[in-house]
């Protein structure tokens, strides 16, 4: 298919929502550090991905489903989430924050351990997607876009239990125990996944262990959180270089937290206190760990209290971070830094809420950087019952990560004098939503200072080196459309256009930052039948800059009925060579079959 019908399918626009009806996505609250609001009324650019869409879906694993968001470029190592890169709209791995039920899972060492955390697909309530930056909400990595996973108790006693098996002797298991009633309700979910691996040292195991809970209170609720994440696999020319085939890596997450929210009259509050460990075992030669190992060890330990006032001038939020991190390395030695941020924002509405503006802002201070200002403004506004149109205007900045400042290795070179990176970024949309059908177009604009990337004078040089490359502009387009268009058909078409462009390179070879997508398009088509029946067909085409384009397609047929599930599903059903990351040739078609079962239990 040629880029020109791939666009031309795309120009009508909308946010991804697959397997619900339109309508009912206005139900979910998008919830902030201050203020919460439904879907329709949000005036950024924020894709949900709903539980139902994740049991349709065939995706194996979190970065798979992520990848069907039109904007977000998943760069994968290997398959079922061993290890990935996430990033939006030209942004790198650095430049995202992840969240699991609004607790920060970032790690300082390096963003490539963004995506290692405790929870399965399968555990997954929902995704909140926030597309543009949201530093004066959240922070640091909040420069180019939020992921927040959300997990849910359930009211009840019940216990699932699934299984999976696929090609290259891959199996999963997995369980989940609800029991609790509206007073406490609490989750315990524990997941495993191992394959032999589609090519040479590309083995796997995965474990995950979650435990939630929630406990009532006058106005409010308690909220418990821990987990536990292991993975171990083989990474043939996942790092270094196509060459090195026996790399291996081990990494491990752990987070604990504890989370309060209450109201009282016109006055609301949540806190959170919370602990997040990283482990990352890298041998250059899983047979040979005498050649080259490192070992880093990082925590972070922090916690938060916000508040919200309701007036007639409309709604305050004031909120205050503290945290501390900590990291202890055979490479990078030991590095610690505090950070101390404020979160100011204030929300109005006019002319009976049909203009909505809020502006706002934060400051930080890094014992290691000093200070840093994040302002920013939303604006919206409502007409003719189902549309609206946005706009957005922020500034971001991004500290260095460890791995950024201090690594070295025989490819790669840290730079202890870099400076933080930041950007203005700026983006405007129109939005149409009835019933059946979604529709949102916008661009975007994002201008970054003092970027960081590792480059090379020639890629022949042995050595990539981390460096202030100078300044770099993005310009984008985005379009999306979901339509009910039966009770038994629904579909959505995405299409994502960026022009990213150094604006004084110096003939330096770019690692990260000239890497992204250029087109990306994204077909869903949904179809029930014979009453139990399901089936989902995915088609994405990816256009990179430095290495080309292909297509992809993916299906999965499901069967449900009252408490059994089956599922069969293919990825890659045509086949296709391609890579997100050079010199990792990604699985060609994958065969899957699954199924789950729910013991009620009185």
């Amino acid at each position: 298919m040629r880029f020109q019908i791939i666009a031309a399918f795309a120009l009508t626009a909308s946010v991804q929502i697959f397997a619900q009806k339109i309508s009912d996505i206005d139900s979910v609250q998008i919830q902030s550090k201050f203020f919460s609001t439904t879907y329709k009324n949000a005036s950024q650019n924020i894709s949900i991905i709903t539980k139902e869409d994740i049991k349709n879906s065939p995706a194996a694993s979190i970065d798979e489903i992520l990848q069907q968001i039109p904007g977000m470029d998943i760069r994968r190592r290997g398959a079922n989430g061993v290890q990935s890169d996430v990033g939006f709209r030209g942004s790198s791995f650095e430049q995202v924050l992840l969240l699991i039920n609004g607790i920060r899972m970032n790690d300082s060492q390096t963003g490539h351990n963004s995506l290692n955390i405790p929870v399965d697909l399968d555990d997954v309530e929902r995704i909140e997607i926030v597309k543009g930056p949201a530093a004066r909400r959240f922070g640091q990595n909040a420069y180019a876009g939020v992921i927040n996973i959300i997990t849910k108790t359930q009211i009840g006693k019940k216990v699932k239990i699934s299984a999976n098996g696929g090609d290259y002797k891959t199996f999963g298991f997995g369980l989940n125990a609800n029991i609790g009633n509206e007073k406490f309700s609490n989750t315990f979910q524990a997941n495993s996944n191992t394959s032999e691996g589609y090519r040479y040292n590309t083995d796997f195991e995965i474990r995950n262990i979650f435990y939630q809970n929630q406990l009532k209170i006058n106005n409010g609720s308690l909220r418990m959180q821990a987990g536990f994440s292991e993975k171990k696999f083989g990474a043939n020319g996942f790092y270094s270089s196509p060459a090195a085939a026996d790399q291996y890596e081990e990494l491990q997450a752990s987070i604990v937290s504890v989370a309060h929210q209450q109201s009282f009259g016109k006055f609301k509050i949540n806190s959170n206190a919370y602990w997040r460990r990283g482990q990352d075992l890298y041998l250059f030669n899983r047979s040979k760990p005498e050649i080259y190992r490192n070992m880093h060890i990082g925590n972070n330990v922090g916690g938060e209290i916000n508040s919200s006032y309701d007036s007639k001038l409309g709604t305050t939020g004031l909120g205050v971070e503290l945290r501390k991190e900590f990291l202890a390395s055979n490479n990078l030695g030991q590095r610690e830094r505090f950070v101390t941020q404020v979160f100011l924002e204030h929300h109005f509405s006019f002319f009976d809420d049909k203009v909505d503006v809020t502006p706002g802002a934060s400051w930080a201070n890094y014992s290691t950087n000093g200070n840093f200002f994040y302002p920013g403004i939303d604006i919206g506004y409502k007409f003719l019952n189902n549309n609206k149109i946005y706009g957005n205007v922020s500034k971001v900045h991004r500290v260095p990560t460890f791995t950024e400042l201090y690594y070295t290795s025989k490819t790669e070179q840290g730079n202890p004098n870099l400076i933080p990176e930041s950007a203005v970024y700026a983006e405007a949309g129109y939005q149409f939503q009835n019933k059946i059908f979604l529709g949102k177009a916008g661009v975007f604009y994002r201008s970054s200072t003092n970027a960081i990337d590792f480059v090379k004078n020639s890629l022949q040089d042995p050595i990539w080196f981390a460096q202030n490359v100078g300044d770099t502009e993005i310009k984008g387009f985005e379009a999306e459309i979901a339509h009910q268009a039966s009770s038994w058909l629904r579909y959505t078409l995405g299409y994502t256009y960026l022009d990213n462009k150094f604006k004084d390179l110096k003939n330096l070879n770019s690692r990260y930052v000239l890497d992204n997508l250029k087109h990306q398009f994204v077909a869903k088509l949904t179809t029930t039948f014979l009453t139990n029946f399901s089936n989902e067909i995915v088609y994405r085409y990816n256009e990179r800059i430095n290495l080309g384009s292909y297509h992809l397609l993916d299906e999965k047929i499901s069967f449900n009925k009252k408490d059994f599930s089956l599922y069969a599903l293919i990825n890659n059903v045509t086949n296709t060579d391609y890579t997100e990351n050079f010199g990792v040739p990604m699985p060609k078609r994958w065969f899957h079959v699954g199924f789950s079962y729910n013991i009620n239990i009185k």
